[in-house]
């Protein structure tokens, strides 16, 4: 009976119980998003805040908040939906808030226009916060969370010109961790179910025939 070959099977070993261990994380993840989710909707309940100095911070998703911009740094564009389900163009600007401040990135509203800029100089605005695009890839969030997003204002009026934004969306936020639990334990499967195939046909093939 031939020997196991040590070296890769201790690397086969390993990748396997890592992707275990992932797919344990994810499961735990799972609960903690269900609890994210819930007090997600409690936000959409309370009263207006300033825009937060941590922009970062994921706890605030859906809140009511306030700001004011001296001055739109730049502007973007990303399609989506408007409030009236129409699709369009979003106008997103980066707004200075002071000359120490760390400002705050604001989506004004809809345009049909890809190429156009909204006429806007600043001043207060209202709304709620949501994540800004970051065109994240979904490997990130098969391994983790990845880097944390950051929040905008989603202005509500929009600025002049452009069509209302569209409110809160709860179904936005989705809970994918117990499907990227089942992908990894599933990865982990077919490693074993593979390893176990090549350790059998190499014993064959090496196998003495017979007298």
């Amino acid at each position: 009976m031939k020997r196991v070959p040590l070296i890769p099977t201790l690397i086969v070993g390993i990748a396997i119980v890592a992707m275990i261990g992932l797919g344990i994380w994810q499961l735990e993840r799972r609960s903690e998003k269900a609890a994210l989710l819930a007090r997600y909707a409690r936000n959409v309940t309370l009263p207006p805040m300033a825009f937060p100095r941590d922009p970062t911070d994921a706890k605030l998703l859906f809140r009511r908040a306030s700001a004011l911009c001296l001055q739109p740094i730049s502007f973007a564009i990303e399609g989506g939906r408007n409030a009236r389900g129409g699709t369009g163009w979003r106008q997103i600007a980066r707004c200075r808030t002071g000359a120490e401040g760390p400002g705050f990135t604001v989506q004004l509203g809809f345009g049909n226009d890809p190429h156009a800029k909204p006429v806007w100089k600043g001043g207060p605005v209202t709304g709620y916060l949501t994540y800004a695009p970051d065109h994240a890839a979904l490997i990130a969030g098969m391994v983790g969370e990845g880097a944390p997003k950051t929040l905008m204002l989603v202005a509500d009026p929009p600025a002049a010109g452009l069509d209302p934004n569209p409110g809160p969306d709860l179904d936005a936020v989705p809970n994918n961790h117990l499907a990227y639990a089942v992908q990894w334990f599933v990865f982990a499967s077919l490693a074993a179910i593979i390893y176990a195939v090549a350790l059998r046909r190499r014993t064959v093939a090496e196998s003495p025939p017979p007298r």
